[in-house]
């Protein structure tokens, strides 16, 4: 296996980490408009994440970096070509940052609602938008000779990309609220093990639908395997969380985003970007990589600071491993 083989794995790799807990960050989120019935119940649900979603974003950022230096063309191409989409996915971002900052330095209800409302469209958005980012990545996209895209914005509104995002959306917030199961204690708690189940039938006929077709474009033995294991995990999950196993049903859950984006990756591989214009102008691992030299270097750097990076985050989430409920919040009542 070459160095950029590797490199394209480990960007998978990335992908998948920000997906899994940056998605229940995502589903949290806009939990705090399907599932609190109140302020100390969207107060918890926020603490639930507080002390961790901002370490999440760091997946997101390698996985960007590590984009620009092992593939620069793809990095170029995919950022120019779609610019805007993912313009307004950092713009929910930095929004979405300063609201959990904000949110409770004053104590006038007006202002903890606006910025209550701003954290459940700047979950809800970037949710969306990744699935159709991606879907588009999958499918092609109108790449001409010279690597550049050449399409427009609405180019990017196709309906395999928006089944992308719709189901982005929904295994979020399927993922969010088995998390919030996991990590609650009384009523919040049992509403939201219901509300999963229900979110989970929702999420396999849209995601079934969305890797079968993946399957049939562009397919082959290694992506149905991949997509096999995420149908059986995404079952498992929604089982495990109605029987009250909530510690299963986050694994499984997390299980089946990582088999799903296995399966994305596994479809486009060796494309990184592949041109619906004409197959011989898709960028892949070979055209679109940095020299050898340069990935060598990001090699090495890599299995130093990873492991370090993996230690620091599993140590944050032991140390906030209790569950909370209304009755942690000072002035609930």
């Amino acid at each position: 296996m070459e160095l950029h083989d590797v490199w394209f794995v480990l960007i998978a790799v990335l992908w998948t980490g920000y997906f899994f807990l940056e998605g229940f960050d995502f589903g949290v989120g806009i939990l705090t408009k399907l599932l609190a019935r109140n302020r100390p119940e969207k107060r918890v649900l926020i603490n639930t994440i507080g002390p961790v979603w901002d370490g999440n974003e760091v997946w997101l950022l390698t996985a960007g970096g590590a984009t620009f230096a092992a593939f620069p063309e793809w990095y170029a191409t995919l950022f120019s070509g779609f610019y805007l989409p993912l313009l307004i996915i950092l713009v929910c971002l930095i929004v979405r940052g300063v609201a959990f900052e904000y949110r409770a330095k004053r104590p006038e209800e007006n202002w903890q609602r606006n910025w209550e409302q701003a954290i459940f469209w700047t979950s809800l958005i970037p949710a969306i938008l990744w699935g159709v980012a991606f879907g588009n990545i999958v499918r092609g996209v109108k790449i001409d000779g010279n690597m550049e895209y050449v399409g427009t914005f609405w180019d990017l509104l196709n309906p395999y990309a928006l089944l992308g995002g719709l189901v982005t959306l929904t295994l979020f917030t399927f993922h969010g609220t088995v998390f919030v199961a996991l990590k609650t204690v009384g009523d919040i708690r049992t509403r939201a093990r219901s509300l999963a189940v229900t979110l989970g039938l929702v999420t396999a006929a849209l995601a079934l639908a969305f890797l079968i077709w993946t399957q049939v474009d562009t397919g082959d033995g290694w992506s149905l395997a991949a997509m096999l294991i995420a149908a059986v995990s995404l079952v498992g999950a929604i089982g495990a969380v109605k029987a009250g196993r909530e510690g299963w049903s986050f694994a499984l859950s997390g299980v089946t985003i990582a088999a799903a984006v296995a399966m994305l990756f596994l479809a486009l591989f060796p494309n990184v970007m592949p041109s619906s214009l004409d197959p011989a102008w898709s960028l892949t691992v070979t055209n679109a990589s940095s020299s050898p030299y340069t990935l060598k270097i990001m090699t090495w750097c890599a299995a130093i600071a990873t492991p370090l990076v993996l230690l620091y985050q599993g140590w944050t989430y032991w140390v906030f491993r209790k569950r909370i409920g209304t009755q942690h919040i000072a002035d609930a009542h």
